[in-house]
């Protein structure tokens, strides 16, 4: 007797037309025409059914805050950054915490149930900190939310970010942050790399880093991230976020570069939302269209995740939080239209950031906890083509969202014709 049974479920990969039983929050098993009762049976009816969605880069703290205290005119970046210059004094925790609390919300209607926000400790205060970390607690039977210690005004060019970002640490956030491309000087940002590293490794924390978010080609930021990798054998718990200047670097150069990453087990975290209208703001044309080399790093054997960055605030005023439309956005810009390349957009917001995070039980095998994705789509292009509704989002085998399927009535005279868009509806 089994919890719940999901029969004919398309998975990940090819395999089609199997069942998963669900007992005790976990897959006790995935077999075709499993055997044996449920006190819940859902039928997929050859859907693609997918462990949760994951966004590797959100700034919660600042989601949901579109308008306030004013639009971003230009839409640019540096307009973005002294809006929230302006909103940091005005800010309160309860503020923070319900906009963080609703966008958690879209977030499990989404089917993304685990999210790694970066935190901004450059607020003495640590307003957002106390809020995210409240949060973290409160959301955690539903969504795991892993937290970064940001210093976004820099981690020396403000006086206070190393104070704050280890008040922030103890506090309960869980990785070390930073943003070496905004110090005052590019010296300055290696030795920041170097700080924060040292002060990661001996905290044993993992590391995720906003480097090099510019058109500069000469900032190479990631080049000493990748090092002190290497150098403090943190393979498989640091990555670089952004990474845009590598869209503009010599290829020799870069030739050198991704191989580095490679063998020290550095994972690169892409934002296609924003790094396509942040970027190449300068450029008339050809404009460069800012999106990090996700080919040539994936072709490499590096991990490469895609984030969702910014949903409704200062730097960006669109978004719903669905990590299938930031996929959508890495595939067309990143021209990542092999059929292997598509697998791999999706991989980039579903098993890739859970790698990336280090999640425990993350996936479809017996044994893993039993959260589950049921998409109106067939397999992984059809979900990205489609954005394919989230028909059951399962948390611990439980039914935490469901939406009914989309469908279109068409009507040509006395003829009625109703579309959902899918292959299926071809035939």
């Amino acid at each position: 007797m089994f919890d719940l049974v999901i029969r004919n479920a398309n998975l990940p990969g090819g395999l089609r037309a199997v069942d998963i039983a669900v007992q005790a929050g976990r897959i006790a098993a995935i077999e075709p025409h499993l055997d044996g009762q449920a006190g819940q049976e859902i039928d997929a009816t050859n859907r693609l059914v997918t462990p949760p969605f994951v966004d590797s880069h959100v700034h919660m703290d600042s989601a949901l805050s579109l308008g306030q205290p004013r639009m971003n005119e230009s839409g640019t970046l540096l307009e973005g950054i002294a809006l929230w210059g302006e909103l940091k004094p005005r800010l309160t925790q309860e503020a923070i915490y319900e906009r963080a609390r609703k966008l958690c919300v879209w977030s499990a209607a989404r089917g993304t149930l685990a999210i790694r926000s970066h935190v901004d400790v450059c607020d003495d205060r640590l307003l957002a900190v106390e809020a995210l970390v409240q949060l973290k607690r409160d959301i955690a039977p539903w969504i795991d939310l892993q937290l970064v210690a940001f210093p976004q005004d820099g981690f020396y060019r403000y006086g206070k970010s190393e104070e704050n970002l280890r008040k922030a640490l103890k506090m309960g956030l869980d990785v070390v942050g930073g943003i070496p491309h905004f110090e005052r000087t590019m010296e300055d940002g290696r030795l920041s790399v170097q700080a924060l590293m040292k002060l990661a490794a001996d905290e044993g924390r993992m590391v995720d880093m906003h480097c090099d978010e510019t058109d500069d080609p000469s900032s190479r930021h990631i080049e000493t991230l990748t090092a002190e990798t290497y150098r403090y054998r943190m393979g498989g718990r640091v990555a670089g976020s952004h990474l845009t200047s590598m869209h503009s670097m010599d290829s020799y150069y870069v030739s050198k570069l991704i191989p580095l990453m490679a063998e020290a087990g550095i994972a690169a975290i892409a934002n296609p939302l924003i790094n396509i209208t942040l970027q190449g703001r300068h450029d008339t044309y050809p404009k460069r269209r800012g999106l990090t080399r996700v080919k040539e790093l994936m072709a490499a054997g590096v991990l490469v995740g895609f984030g969702h960055d910014c949903v409704m605030d200062p730097w960006y005023s669109l978004g719903s939080h669905d990590m299938l439309e930031v996929a959508s956005m890495g595939l067309h810009v990143g021209q990542l239209t092999s059929l292997r390349e598509i697998a791999a957009c999706f991989d980039a917001v579903t098993q890739v950031p859970a790698r990336i995070m280090n999640l425990n039980g993350y996936g479809l095998a017996p044994g893993c906890q039993a959260d589950l994705v049921i998409l109106q789509a067939a397999d992984e292009m059809e979900a990205i083509r489609l954005r394919a509704e989230r028909l059951f989002v399962i948390r611990r085998g439980q039914v935490l969202a469901r939406s009914v399927p989309r469908e279109a009535e068409v009507r040509f005279g006395d003829e009625i014709q109703y579309v959902d868009f899918t292959r299926q509806n071809l035939g």
